[in-house]
């Protein structure tokens, strides 16, 4: 065959309308496309084997591989017959009726590979090939070619001799371009079996993105890409793409049976190629929509989705064997929350990778939480309003890529977490609203799919397949990404049917009450499955209200969480914490409420982005008085969140004690650690703390052990509001006790007893283990002696006690020596 002609500038290098390897792509003419070509990098796919005896290569002077006849013996070799050689035979018509091609053309028929693709029929075998912009299509068969006729609207049909199917190949011919060898995807059988479109069917699909979506595969030895949408209400379905100018006339998909799934087989198609499915619904409509579950989105603002297959090779096998024997309520949990898109802007996952692990080692975090990484068109967002459900961002990275930050962080210790949004979507043309032209993620019913606080959708739980399409979309991220730990966003507003809606705005369950069932059952679900599929995640859930039950199993009832944030804590304790010294007295109660109810779930401690933005202000501005106070106190702060029960979540920039909140488009003030800033040393001095918190608390299991029973945790006590001091004991299971001693007044104690738990033995020594006042983490060094006697005075409950120097808003760790 002659070489393409690359110097038209009217034929790019890409793949070809109808299929086959992206060598030459046909001049548009007609109508134009629904959407101009996103701007994309072509991408390359190899030749494709042929399935028969057939040897394809048209350039060469072969002969056809030996084959038996009827009688088993051998004919003799047989020359191919190359368009070269002779000229092709035309074939008689087998035509269709025009109303059917109007289907076809029009995105409005079911089953097209019932009508294209090759069928035996009286009288042969009828070959029909839809190439709306080709203006000459020949079949290539081990006998020769034979050419098709065109009927109209770029349907080309033939009758071959015979009812045996034969193996064949196409070549087409576009106007001023080079004849292209295809293979016939309308040939080959479906890529989705029984048993998917049955568990699809059911909602029960655990790993639905291995079905849906798009997958480069082998079909009857011909190598492509599968599609595979559920789209139950649409009328029909066609694929468009960069591969064939967002035009899909050429590319019909069948609809396979009542599973509402429609599929093709691409041949030839390969990795990187932009796609979205054509929806034609109901009423007449046509929508261009991204692929639900592709596992790669274009960067926005670009919205059409890409075909890919992971081959990464993971190095973490050490770190999941270890994660299956967690017991995450028995182990150390120390989080830092960060958005990957700022903490260092413009690093892609890669970088991060080079440099996020270090940092967190260095501090002792045992944990990472990423905000979302599911791919967002509005940056605004943060990621919470999620378009592409089963691909991370683009924006720093391929899916690949963010495996690769993964997997760094196991290699260096460090669990990863990340936020997940099933409680909504945005409104987007291009993604899940309205998908088929009808309600479909959503619910039909508008006082129920209307978000109002935040203008999106919410899902329709109650349905089995949207159901199974989050639920499959955790396990996605646990199984293929070996994510540790899913953080839920928004889960009250998923539990109860009036959440900021007013009277009128929303209807009861059919129980008349408010709570949504059907979200109940869901988050149920998910729990439960994941926790199954995957040993040692943990799912952990940001609900704001008194729902009981949220981190109790599902088999006694609850929702089957294995961590709730504690957002009564956090709000009451930052109360406290805000109010001038001599005012805290009064308020008390908001410091030491929580212990109150620490029991009645599993708790994590969420200083949030949440508490840094729009106008909260940074933590270290909460608090009162002038720098240096306003340092002590965040120390303070930090010291007694570390030792209260519970997990600890700390934002990014908070663990420097950064003035500003936090803007999305700059990340992290990390300037203010620069040695040329004033006051450098201040923020490098809280970062120490940070990191000392971590270590210390690591390393005692007093702090961790018995996080969710109240045998771990004691008051020694909690009245002190005139002195705005508190001091408790934290026991393990076996070992060693730690008393937690806080002074959120600037008065520096002198000779304030406190009462020590016994330790046995004659000698009762006592150590600091961590001050929050040292100097070198910027306080006034205000400390007790190396080691502390015990002696025999009974103080607070204990039979022991001790006189200490208690620095000014400091809090001390106390531990045997």
């Amino acid at each position: 065959m002659a070489p393409l002609d690359r110097t038209n500038p009217t034929v790019p290098a890409t793949f070809l309308p109808g299929g086959g390897p992206r060598a030459a792509q046909a001049p548009r003419r007609g109508t134009p496309a629904a959407e101009p070509p996103p701007t994309a990098t072509p991408t390359t796919a190899t030749a494709l084997p042929t399935t028969g005896p057939l040897d394809l290569d048209l350039d060469l002077d072969r002969t056809a591989p030996d084959c038996t006849t009827a009688n088993g013996t051998l004919p003799p070799p047989r020359p191919i017959i190359t368009a070269v050689d002779a000229p092709a035979l035309r074939l008689a018509e087998a035509p269709l009726p025009p109303a059917e091609i109007d289907r076809l053309v029009s995105c409005a028929h079911h089953d097209p590979h019932a009508l294209l693709g090759a069928h035996p029929t009286t009288g042969g075998t009828a070959i029909r090939v839809l190439r709306p912009l080709a203006d000459r299509v020949t079949i290539e068969t081990a006998y020769g070619p034979a050419e098709l006729t065109h009927q109209q609207a770029g349907l080309f049909t033939g009758l071959l001799p015979g009812s045996a199917i034969p193996a064949y190949q196409l070549r087409v011919s576009y106007p001023g371009c080079e004849p292209l060898s295809q293979q016939d995807g309308y040939r080959l059988p479906p890529t989705l079996g029984e048993l998917d479109l049955h568990l699809i069917r059911e909602g029960r699909h655990e790993q639905l993105w291995r079905a849906l979506g798009s997958h480069l595969r082998t079909v009857d030895g011909v190598s492509g890409t599968a599609f595979a949408l559920w789209a139950p209400n649409a009328v029909g379905v066609r694929l468009v793409g960069d591969f064939n100018h967002w035009d899909g006339t050429g590319f019909p998909m069948r609809s396979l049976g009542a599973s509402g799934v429609w599929e093709l087989f691409v041949p030839g198609l390969g990795e990187g190629a932009l796609y979205k499915y054509e929806i034609r619904t109901r009423d007449g409509r046509l929508l261009q929509k991204a692929d639900p579950l592709a596992r790669a989105a274009q960067c926005p603002p670009a919205t059409a989705s890409v075909v890919h297959d992971s081959n990464y090779a993971w190095g973490d096998a050490a770190w999941l064997e270890q994660r299956a024997r967690a017991q995450h309520h028995r182990a150390p949990m120390s989080i830092y929350e960060l958005h990957l898109g700022s903490w260092r802007p413009g690093l892609s996952y890669r970088q991060l990778a080079d440099e996020l692990p270090d940092y967190l080692r260095n501090l002792n975090f045992t944990h990472v939480e990423f905000m979302p990484v599911l791919e967002h068109p509005f940056g605004g967002s943060w990621g919470y309003q999620v378009s592409g459900f089963y691909a991370p961002t683009a924006r720093l990275g391929t899916p690949d890529d963010f495996r690769h930050l993964v997997d760094a962080l196991h290699r260096a210790g460090i669990g990863v977490i990340m936020d997940w949004v099933p409680a909504h979507f945005p409104k987007d043309d291009f993604a899940l609203a309205r998908f088929d032209g009808e309600p479909l993620y959503e619910p039909a019913d508008p006082r129920r799919a209307e978000h109002p606080d935040w203008g999106t959708l919410t899902f329709d739980y109650g349905r089995t397949e949207v159901r199974n399409f989050l639920v499959a979309n955790a396990v996605y991220w646990c199984e293929e990404f070996h994510i540790d730990g899913l953080r839920v966003d928004a889960v009250a507003s998923m539990l109860y049917l009036d959440y900021s809606r007013e009277d009128g705005q929303w209807a009861p369950n059919q129980f008349g009450g408010r709570e949504n069932l059907d979200a109940v059952a869901f988050l149920q679900e998910m729990n439960a499955t994941v926790y199954r599929r995957c040993p040692g995640v943990v799912t952990i859930a940001e609900e704001s209200t008194a729902w009981t039950g949220v981190t109790r199993p599902t088999d006694s009832g609850g929702l089957g969480f294995g961590l709730k944030w504690n957002m009564g804590w956090m709000h009451d304790s930052l109360v406290y914490i805000g109010k001038e010294p001599v005012h805290r007295k009064y308020h008390h109660n908001e410091i030491t409420f929580s212990m109150v109810y620490a029991y009645s779930e599993n708790y994590v401690l969420p200083i949030s982005h949440d508490e840094v933005v729009h106008g909260k202000q940074a933590l270290v501005s909460k608090m009162p008085g002038d720098w240096w106070q306003q340092r002590a106190n965040h120390r303070a702060y930090l010291g007694f969140m570390w030792a209260h029960p519970g997990k600890q979540l700390l934002f990014m920039g908070q663990e420097f004690a950064q003035g500003a909140e936090w803007d999305h488009e700059q990340g992290p003030q990390w300037w203010v650690l620069d040695p040329n800033w004033p006051a450098a040393e201040d923020h490098h001095g809280v970062r120490r703390l940070v990191g000392e918190l971590n270590r210390t608390y690591r390393a005692t299991p007093a702090l961790w052990e018995q996080d969710t029973s109240p045998d771990g945790f004691r008051w020694l006590d909690a009245g002190a509001a005139e002195d705005n001091l508190l001091s408790f004991v934290r026991y393990p299971t076996t070992g060693a006790p730690l008393v937690a001693v806080c002074n959120f007044s600037p008065v520096v104690r002198h000779g304030y007893r406190v009462g020590l738990p016994s330790l046995g033995g004659a000698d009762q020594l006592w150590t600091e283990a961590l001050n929050t006042d040292a100097e070198r983490y910027g306080g006034s060094g205000v400390a007790n002696p190396a080691v502390l006697k015990a002696e025999p005075v009974e103080w607070n409950g204990q039979p022991r006690s001790t006189e200490l120097v208690i620095p000014p808003l400091a809090t001390l760790w106390l531990r045997p020596a």
